[in-house]
């Protein structure tokens, strides 16, 4: 199994609001609603079974970088992604309101 992120460049359509996305190589969730699919063991080997849909739950910063965590809806697994320039401001902006009502 390789550990290291192996970059694949694919389109997709999204699993939650169907929306077509044009993959990059480093793509890994859809721009709109910024859901996920957990496809990967490690990034970009496309080894995962499981293949849920994976909820943005979150939103951190991590330096002066912005990072997505996605929950698997269907085994639970947690993942975190950088966010992209191409993703939703609204959404985003959702999500972190979102997570200052839970603090």
């Amino acid at each position: 199994m390789v550990r290291m992120f192996q970059k694949k460049i694919e389109n997709f359509r999204c699993g939650h609001c169907h929306q077509d996305v044009r993959g990059n190589g480093y793509t890994n969730h859809c721009p709109q609603c910024l859901y996920s699919r957990h496809v990967d063991i490690y990034p970009g080997d496309r080894l995962a079974i499981c293949g849920g849909l994976m909820e943005p739950i979150s939103l951190q910063a991590h330096g002066k970088k912005q990072i997505l965590v996605h929950r698997c809806l269907v085994c639970g697994h947690e993942k975190k992604n950088k966010v992209d320039a191409e993703d939703d401001f609204e959404m985003l902006l959702a999500l972190a309101k979102k997570n200052d009502k839970h603090c």
